[in-house]
């Protein structure tokens, strides 16, 4: 697959996605970028906006293994990755696969299910594989998680781990809609959910092999000190008691290319860099307990990264630094 066609199908799943996402093409493009780069999505924002709607439409629009899981309380780790069940016809253990072991895995309200359970996604998020009983089960490509959260609630919810935050490449907040965009949304489900209606524009085999065309985005050496001066600057920040790890810089480098590849290009340049910061970096940023009271947000911390670090910018030859903003 060249170019021109992994960006064509980036395009028609976009599109696609957007015909039940209405007026969010900044957060259906990062997710998109999400699965092109084979990373995983975590959407979080208040009840109502679309969260489930954006999972199951980016799901519907490929023709992969749909698997959902519907995170509660009293869930075991087991009801995820699966269980061994001896079949006393064939005297032996047979292993009844769990819900991880789909191709795009929608996760909701993954924030109520406890810790312990939460945990065990992290080995497929992280290795594609799940290990149960000693034996390890590979997973299909594409693989991609799309989990959910209502960051408000407080009582019956458990905080996601650092380690699980960490595992997510981007984090999407789709925002309540315009006011024509919620009277258009009325208008389209006037009769049915359009969700019900949304054919698959793109196989299992093309994601693929767009994956593999993104990996062949050029990134300039001095792009890629760009990526990592912003996440140590995260790091150094008064307010910052975690700031992000090198997963967020590996994420950003692969997050920048599939964005260049979505935009039609085959190299990356600083405002992709920019434009990808908070969703990439964001949400792996813990705030310290004085700046929290301040109301210190972690997304604030990123953007004031920016800001203090010295951006590339263009000229004949290669690119050169311009000096700190």
């Amino acid at each position: 697959m060249d170019q021109s066609t992994a960006q064509d199908v980036a395009s028609r799943i976009i599109e696609n996605i957007q015909k039940v996402i209405v007026g969010k093409r900044r957060e259906v493009e990062i997710a998109v970028i999400a699965l092109l780069s084979q990373g995983h999505v975590l959407v979080e924002d208040v009840p109502g906006v679309g969260k489930t709607m954006l999972g199951k439409s980016l799901a519907k629009s490929i023709d992969c293994l749909f698997k959902r899981i519907q995170l509660t309380p009293d869930m075991l780790p087991s009801d995820i990755t699966g269980v061994s069940v001896f079949n006393q016809q064939t005297r032996e253990f047979e292993f009844r696969p769990g819900p991880i072991l789909g191709q795009i895995v929608l996760a909701d309200e993954i924030n109520r299910a406890t810790p312990k359970t939460q945990s065990a996604m992290l080995e497929a998020m992280e290795e594609r594989q799940v290990t149960v009983d000693g034996i390890t089960h590979k997973l299909d490509r594409p693989f991609m998680v799309i989990a959910t959260e209502n960051p408000i609630e407080y009582e019956g919810v458990f905080p996601l781990p650092e380690a699980q935050l960490d595992r997510f490449m981007v984090r999407v907040q789709l925002g309540y809609p315009s006011f024509d965009d919620e009277v258009s949304i009325m208008d389209s489900q006037r009769v049915h959910h359009p969700i019900e209606n949304l054919g698959s524009v793109a196989t299992a085999d093309e994601v693929t092999a767009a994956q593999e065309v993104v990996k062949e985005v050029f990134v300039d050496d001095q792009i890629r000190r760009y990526i990592v001066s912003l996440v140590h600057a995260t790091r150094t920040h008064d307010d910052a008691a975690l700031g992000a790890s090198p997963r967020a810089s590996l994420g950003m480098f692969r997050a920048c290319q599939a964005l260049a590849l979505v935009r039609g290009r085959d190299y990356v340049l600083p405002d992709d860099v920019k434009e990808l910061a908070v969703p990439v970096m964001g949400h792996r940023i813990i705030v310290t307990p004085a700046a929290r009271m301040k109301r210190v947000e972690r997304s604030s911390i990123v953007e004031q990264a920016l800001e203090r670090v010295a951006v590339p910018g263009g000229k004949a030859g290669g690119w050169v630094s311009q000096g700190r903003v």
